[in-house]
């Protein structure tokens, strides 16, 4: 159940990250966050550190796969 969490909040970082991003960098209209630099800093950190939650997670599978 532990690992389902962090993958599941590791992909949710990662997809958020990324929106807040294009948003950030104004690829995506329509919002506040449009054209607004803060947020094309923000994205790639929430992202990188969902991706980095997301390889501890499933890092534990593969390492007990190999046993």
């Amino acid at each position: 159940m532990k690992k389902f969490l962090l993958v599941l909040l590791g992909s949710v970082m990662t997809l958020v990250g990324a929106l807040w991003t294009m948003q950030g960098l104004g690829y995506l209209a329509g919002s506040a966050m449009t054209d607004v630099s803060m947020w094309a800093v923000v994205g790639p950190i929430v992202g990188g550190l969902g991706v980095a939650l997301l390889y501890v997670a499933l890092r534990g599978a593969v390492a007990s796969r190999r046993d």
